[in-house]
C-alpha cells in the first residue's frame, strides 16, 4: 500500500517522543514506513538549582509538534488525519514527576540532568547492592526524603514525564517496563519492581510515618504490546485542540528513550546494542547473563519485553558542538555571509576526520551539566591544550567529538574490558550520526567494535514508540518483539556498518589518557569558576 492508502485505510500509527531539545511526532504506515512528521523545538530551563521543564511548556510543545504532523499529512497527501490505528508515547527516562490526590504536580519537574541525589543514590546502592543512579526517580524520591521537603507528606503518584503524558490522555496510570526500570529496580523473571527492593526500601523509611507505601505510588508495569488504555474525550482535546485526532485510539504502555531506541534500532535481542547520541548519550547491551559485580557507571534497565540490559547513560553529549556551531554562525554573520546551519555543522563534522587520530594534543570537557558517570556533580565546558600542541580547525572538531563520547567511553571500558560483556551487533541513532560516516567511524573507534546506522535512524525515538505502538496491534500473532522487528519492519537490511579503524582506535585511547590525567583541571574549574 502506498502512503495515502495507509491513512485512508488506518492501517497507521503515531509515535510522539518528548526528547530534550525536541519533540517529535511521526506517523508510519502498518509496515512502519515513516508516512508523515511534525516537530517543536524547546529546551530546559534551570531555576532554582534545579532543570526543568515548565508543565505548560510540556503540553505548548506536544500540541504544536502534533499540529505540525497533521499539516504535513495534509500537505502531502490531501487528507485529513483522522483515522488511526494506534499511537504512542514516550520521553526522557527518569527523574521526578510527584502528583498529590488531585493529580497537582507537587513541585517542578525534575528532569534526568540533574545531579543532586548523590546522597540518596549512594544509600539506596549500598542496600539494595545494585547501582542506584542519580538520575533514577527513586533516587530522587528518597533525596527529598533525606531533605525533609514538605510535599512528600502529600505524595499520591509518581511516574516519568511519559508516564504523566499517558495518564492525563487515557487516565491510566500505567508505565512500560523499560521506562519503569529507570524508577526502580525491576526483576526481569517477574516482569514488575523487584520486590524485595520494594520491603527493603518500605522498611527503611518506616520511621518517618507516611501514610503511603512504595507500591501505591509507582505506575503500573506492562511489557510492549500490553493493553495501555484508550485515548478519552479529554485526552484527544489535551493533545488536538482542532479535533481532527478523535477519543478511542488504542495507546501503547508508554515507554522511555531507551527503550524506543532500542526499537528503533532492531536491538532488543540478547547481544545487541545501540547507542544513542544527541543532547544526552546512552549506550545499551542486552545482556546474556547478569554482571558479575556492581558498577556505579553502568546501569541494569530492561528492554521494553522486560530483559536486563547494561547501559552507560552520559548528561552531555552534543551541547558545546552545538554551542561552537553558533559561534561559527556569529562569525559568518560578522563577516557577511549567508549562513547554513546545515552546511556549518556537516563542514565540522567532515573536517573532525582530517584531524589526527589523538586530535593533536588537544583535550576537552563537554560538561555542560554534571557528569556522574565520571565523578563530576556539576560541569563547566573546557578546551585545554599546550603551546605545542597542534591547534587547528581539524584537531580541534575531532577533540569535540571525542569529548561528546569520552565520558561514555570512560563507562563502557568498565563493561566491555571488565565485564567481557559480548556484542554482535551494535547500531547508532540520533544526531551525532546524522553526518555521513563521521559519528560512526568516531564511536567504532570508541567501542572497539563495529557500528551500524539504518536508513531509518534519523527518525530516532518517536519512530521506535511507533514501532511499539503497530506491534500493540499485532502482539495477538503470537510473535515476540524480536521477531516482529526482524520478520516486519526490519526484512529488508539493516543499514551501513562501519568497521572500526585501528589507527582511530589507538588515537582515541591515547586522547582518553590526557582526558582521564585532566580530571584535576575539571575539577578546578567546577570549584573555581561559579555559575553566572
Amino acid at each position: 500500500m502506498d502512503g495515502k492508502a495507509w491513512i485512508e485505510s488506518g492501517k497507521t500509527a503515531i509515535g510522539i517522543e518528548l526528547g530534550s531539545t525536541r519533540i517529535k511526532s511521526v506517523l508510519v504506515g502498518q509496515d512502519g514506513t515513516p508516512l508523515a512528521s511534525g516537530s517543536h523545538t524547546w529546551e530546559n530551563q534551570y531555576e532554582n538549582g534545579v532543570w526543568t521543564y515548565s508543565i505548560d511548556a510540556v503540553w505548548d510543545g506536544l500540541k504544536d509538534s502534533v499540529a505540525n504532523l497533521l499539516r504535513d499529512v495534509k500537505d502531502t497527501y490531501g487528507l485529513q488525519l483522522s483515522n488511526v490505528g494506534t499511537i504512542g508515547f514516550s520521553a526522557m527516562m527518569h527523574g521526578y514527576m510527584a502528583f498529590d490526590d488531585k493529580g497537582e504536580l507537587l513541585v517542578p519537574f525534575r528532569t534526568w540532568r540533574n545531579t543532586i541525589t548523590e546522597q540518596a543514590a549512594d544509600i539506596l546502592t549500598d542496600r539494595f547492592r545494585f547501582n542506584i543512579p542519580q538520575r533514577w526517580s527513586i533516587a530522587h524520591l528518597y533525596q527529598a526524603m533525606l531533605n525533609k521537603e514538605e510535599h512528600i507528606s502529600k505524595l499520591d503518584y509518581l511516574t516519568t514525564l511519559a508516564g504523566y503524558i499517558h495518564w492525563k490522555l487515557t487516565g491510566e496510570k500505567v508505565l512500560g517496563i523499560g521506562d519503569a526500570s529507570g524508577m526502580f529496580p525491576i526483576d526481569s523473571a517477574t516482569g514488575d519492581y523487584n520486590s524485595q527492593m520494594l520491603d527493603s526500601f518500605d522498611e527503611l523509611i518506616a520511621a518517618d510515618g507516611y501514610s503511603w507505601r512504595i507500591r501505591e505510588v509507582l505506575p503500573k508495569v506492562l511489557v510492549a504490546g500490553e493493553n495501555a488504555g484508550r485515548l478519552t474525550e479529554e485526552g484527544a482535546k489535551l493533545l488536538d485542540p482542532s479535533g481532527i485526532i478523535k477519543a478511542g485510539i488504542a495507546v501503547c504502555p508508554p515507554e522511555g528513550d531507551a527503550g524506543t531506541g532500542m526499537a528503533a534500532t532492531n536491538s532488543v535481542a540478547v547481544r545487541t546494542g545501540n547507542v544513542s547520541a544527541g543532547t544526552s548519550v546512552f549506550a545499551m547491551i542486552v545482556l546474556e547473563k547478569p554482571l558479575s559485580a556492581v558498577h556505579k557507571e553502568i546501569d541494569i534497565v530492561t528492554t521494553p519485553v522486560g530483559d536486563d540490559v547494561a547501559m552507560v547513560h552520559c548528561n552531555n553529549c552534543t551541547s558545546d558542538i552545538n554551542a561552537w556551531a553558533n559561534i561559527f554562525a556569529g562569525y559568518s554573520e560578522a563577516m557577511g555571509i549567508p549562513v547554513d546551519m546545515n552546511k556549518i555543522y556537516t563542514t565540522m563534522f567532515e573536517s573532525a576526520l582530517k584531524g589526527k587520530a589523538d586530535c593533536g594534543g588537544l583535550v576537552g570537557y563537554n560538561y555542560f551539566s554534571g557528569e556522574p558517570v565520571t565523578g563530576f556533580s556539576e560541569g563547566r565546558p573546557m578546551l585545554i591544550r599546550t603551546a605545542n600542541s597542534e591547534f587547528s580547525f581539524s584537531n580541534f572538531m575531532r577533540m569535540q567529538l571525542y569529548s561528546a563520547v569520552g565520558a561514555l567511553k570512560y563507562g563502557l571500558d568498565i563493561l566491555l574490558n571488565e565485564e567481557k560483556v559480548p556484542i554482535d551487533k551494535m547500531f547508532g541513532h540520533g544526531g551525532f550520526f546524522k553526518t555521513k560516516e563521521v559519528g560512526q567511524r568516531v564511536m567504532a573507534a570508541a567501542m572497539h567494535a563495529p557500528v551500524s546506522v539504518m536508513e531509518t535512524a534519523g527518525e530516532g525515538g518517536a519512530w521506535g514508540i511507533a514501532i511499539l505502538a503497530l506491534y500493540a496491534a499485532f502482539r495477538e500473532s503470537g510473535q515476540t518483539l524480536p521477531d516482529y522487528l526482524n520478520n516486519v519492519i526490519f526484512k529488508d537490511g539493516e543499514g551501513i556498518t562501519i568497521e572500526p579503524d585501528k589507527a582511530e582506535m589507538d588515537g582515541f585511547d591515547v586522547y582518553m589518557k590526557r582526558y582521564v590525567e585532566a580530571f584535576p583541571v575539571e575539577q578546578a574549574a567546577v570549584s573555581n569558576v561559579k555559575e553566572v
